[in-house]
């Protein structure tokens, strides 16, 4: 889920209840299986293959999980053919989202995920709409504890980022997003792990959601849809309180 403050995803990775990291992993699983037979399960070859192992990581998702994953994918047992689809949606308080999904049947996740913003707030957007609300962007977050301040954004602007932010809880690296692998690795090669490291959709102008009901109104419409099986990313353009 995206949308939150930057460090919500890594705490909506490391915090979950089991139950809930089993639907994530589940996900994950999908997606490198879908990741794998497209595009070969070569992390180096294959630019999907590779983020969404990114993700795996920040889960930590067993290494077995993987690799049974890929090999599904390059055994052809990943279903039909899949394609890629982007729905512009409107949500709570005015809330946009871009909704990124895979599916073998179009219809059917039409008609489902039509259903699921009916019975939660939302409604479908006309194209352009929310995508003008959002620029997508590299990013990585990184916990204060594993490197210097300084120095991380000596190396980040030297190997190309666009924009470095500290705060109490660590360190954000902005992109472009054609830039992102070049710096991920450069970050990587000094031995700095990211908490999390992806191309996302960040937010142009925020919406602050002001109250408990707006941000449950939210929250309920994003998490029907993330729960979908064939949603593989939410973002936001909302603003949550740092108490949520």
């Amino acid at each position: 889920m995206a949308g939150h403050s930057k460090w919500a995803k890594v705490k909506h990775f490391k915090g979950a209840v089991d139950a809930k990291r089993g639907r994530i992993f589940s996900k994950l699983a999908r997606e490198i299986t879908i990741a794998a037979k497209l595009g070969g399960g070569d992390a180096d070859m294959n630019p999907r293959l590779r983020m969404v192992l990114l993700k795996c990581r920040a889960a930590n998702m067993p290494s077995d999980n993987i690799e049974r994953a890929i090999k599904k994918g390059l055994g052809g047992e990943a279903g039909g053919n899949f394609e890629d689809l982007t729905y512009e949606v409107f949500g709570p308080h005015g809330v946009a989202m871009l909704v990124e999904l895979s599916t073998d049947n179009r219809n059917r996740t039409a008609s489902e995920i039509r259903s699921l913003l009916t019975k939660n707030g939302g409604t479908m957007a006309t194209t352009g709409a929310v995508s003008r609300l959002l620029h997508r962007k590299g990013q990585m977050i990184i916990s204060r504890e594993k490197a210097n301040e300084d120095e991380l954004m000596e190396l980040a602007l030297e190997a190309g980022a666009e924009d470095f932010r500290a705060d109490e809880n660590g360190y954000e690296i902005l992109t472009d997003a054609s830039s992102f692998e070049a710096v991920h690795k450069r970050v990587e090669a000094k031995g700095i792990k990211c908490d999390a490291a992806e191309v996302t959709f960040l937010p142009l102008q925020p919406v602050l959601l002001e109250n408990s009901s707006a941000v449950a109104a939210v929250n309920r419409l994003v998490e029907a849809l993330e729960e979908h099986d064939d949603v593989k990313e939410v973002y936001t353009n909302a603003e949550f309180p740092d108490a949520t």
